[in-house]
């Protein structure tokens, strides 16, 4: 055939091939790009995540989850189909699955979708009504779905961009080495590219980025925050630290909590003004120096002729729940000194990543300097030593301390509130529980030493078991998720799914491998926003806990309840 005949049956447009439907085309482009395996385990762990977990979730939690669970389903499809291939050892690539497979995905998704989101409103029905929580409105529902699939299609490009350069840098080993070392040797190469990266590159700016944001919150003052015109609060006159040092939770810690009028008007009779003492991280330049900068201060104030001095470990930001030291000073007619030192200015949970070292330290120095002057007061003149914190901040109060024995050895009692599975001594005691006690409230040694509540009735669990003076108390949620949430429930069943679900968990409410650790991940960001009672959310219970743990001279169950109106956690 002549060379011009050839050019003109290739360039002919007398009969142009008809334009495939717009349909068509995007189905076609979705099969060449996509694993089909991936998109039907994507959506059955988008299916999975819509299942109840510890918290209700608003539509930006449940919309994220579902995202990060199907990206998950879809990895797993991926790998799976590649190790099919990859045991079969074809030699002629596989045929992509019909269009018609993938209309038939579709359809079941969409149907299947519709019934697992009508499940989703009779669950987050059910648990916002135990909780006293709003239900969601009809909108909740179109902006999971909205939400779930920009975050899927953000994920999905972001991992078939990492993909398309491992197989890039493959192709050009494959010229020099066999094909199963060159993706090999370029899956291991992005790798540590992207972990060098992330680590070295991106995880710097964004903590220095983190750091001057929430050091710059920290700079800033509450609405109820004033400088203390008493010589008794860090900040206020004579003080060895300045009031601008104290950090933004010092300054509030210092300005609140009852006076010494407030305290005489509820006991009816004669106070003390209570003494607050507080290091912030401007206050001195290391763990240590502050430590010993905080006890200056309660020498400074006379804190060691009170009747009682507590040792408040703070959380990430240096907040203290205010129900604590309040309680304790009516309880004792402000013969008290409340001393507290902040570590960070992060987040507890972004503290707890990066600064959970730190909270150790200050714990530990804390207490110890505190400790090594009340030893060296004659016994019969010291005051009593009681440590407490909620959740990062019971993990800063447990580090001085090796066992539940020898806390109570070297304190006079503890109150341990929204505890972290990194908590040592909490971990310990939880798994070594008495038989029959389930992992919600556990009991530990007949309860000797050491009781573990949800609420104040369970202050008598045993029942008629003795309990020493000095007593320690675990104040803990089954709807907690700081307290529940672990790395091993990516792969590992906990305890409190695998026995009796707690008083305000949900039966529904299942393991699912993957799933079930982001679900609790993400109640941890809405943890105290559920009323008291639920959740990282802790306030009413804990004057009756310290009651039971000090058994207060003088003091009734009527004044407790008369304290309650009282208290505020912020």
């Amino acid at each position: 055939m002549p060379a011009d005949e050839a050019v003109e049956v290739d360039t002919d447009e007398s009969s142009p091939t008809p334009p495939r439907p717009h349909l068509s085309r995007w189905i076609t482009a979705y099969r060449k790009h996509l694993s089909f395996t991936g998109a039907c385990l994507a959506t059955v762990f988008f299916w999975f995540s819509v299942t109840p977990s510890l918290l209700p979730r608003g539509p930006l939690f449940q919309g994220i989850v579902g995202a990060c669970a199907a990206a998950v389903g879809y990895c797993l499809g991926v790998f799976c189909s590649w190790l099919a291939r990859y045991l079969v050892s074809r030699t002629r690539p596989w045929r992509h699955p019909p269009a018609a497979a993938w209309i038939g995905l579709g359809v079941v998704g969409a149907v299947v979708t519709s019934v697992m989101l009508y499940f989703f409103s009779v669950w987050q029905d059910e648990l916002r009504d135990m909780m006293g929580v709003q239900r969601l409105a009809w909108t909740a529902y179109p902006e999971i779905l909205s939400i779930a699939v920009g975050v899927f299609a953000l994920i999905l490009v972001v991992g078939q961009a990492w993909g398309a350069l491992v197989r890039l840098l493959s192709r050009r080993l494959a010229r020099v080495v066999p094909p199963r070392i060159s993706a090999g040797v370029s899956t291991l190469a992005v790798i540590l590219v992207s972990v060098f990266f992330i680590n070295g590159v991106l995880s710097p700016y964004v903590m220095d980025g983190l750091n001057s944001t929430f050091a710059a919150v920290n700079e800033e003052s509450t609405p109820d925050s004033a400088p203390p015109e008493s010589s008794l609060k860090s900040g206020g006159p004579g003080s060895l630290v300045s009031w601008a040092s104290l950090g933004r939770m010092g300054r509030a810690f210092v300005s609140t909590g009852p006076s010494r009028r407030d305290v005489a008007a509820f006991t009816g009779r004669r106070a003390k003004e209570p003494i607050r003492v507080y290091v912030g991280v401007d206050s001195a330049p290391d763990i240590d120096t502050a430590a010993d900068l905080a006890v200056r201060e309660l020498v400074r104030t006379g804190a060691f002729d009170r009747k009682l001095i507590g040792i408040a470990s703070a959380t990430g930001t240096g907040w203290v729940n205010r129900a604590n030291p309040d309680t304790l000073e009516y309880m004792y007619g402000g013969d008290t000194a409340t001393v507290s030192m902040q570590y960070s200015t992060l987040p507890s949970w972004l503290s707890f990543v990066v600064d959970q070292e730190r909270a150790r330290q200050a714990g530990r120095a804390l207490f110890e300097a505190v400790d090594k002057l009340v030893r060296a007061i004659p016994e019969a003149r010291r005051p009593m030593i009681v440590v407490y914190g909620e959740s990062l901040g019971t993990f800063a109060a447990e580090s001085p301390f090796g066992s539940i024995p020898t806390m109570a050895a070297r304190t006079d009692g503890a109150l341990l509130t929204g505890p972290t599975f990194s908590n040592t001594l909490w971990h310990d005691t939880t798994n070594n529980r008495d038989r029959g006690s389930p992992a919600y409230l556990p009991v530990y040694e007949d309860g000797g030493q050491v009781r573990f509540i949800t609420d104040p009735a369970d202050l008598d669990r045993p029942a008629d078991a003795p309990w020493p003076k000095t007593r320690i108390v675990y104040l803990q949620h089954a709807s907690d998720p700081i307290a529940w949430w672990s790395p091993e429930l990516v792969l590992g069943k906990p305890d409190w799914l695998s026995e009796a679900r707690g008083p305000d968990v949900l039966d529904a409410t299942e393991w699912i491998p993957f799933v079930t650790f982001l679900q609790v991940l993400a109640d941890m960001a809405v943890a105290a926003d559920v009323p008291d009672g639920h959740g990282h959310n802790y306030l009413a219970a804990i004057p009756k806990a310290w009651d039971r743990i000090l058994e207060p001279p003088g003091w009734t169950d009527a004044d407790t309840d008369r304290l309650l109106p009282r208290l505020t956690r912020d």
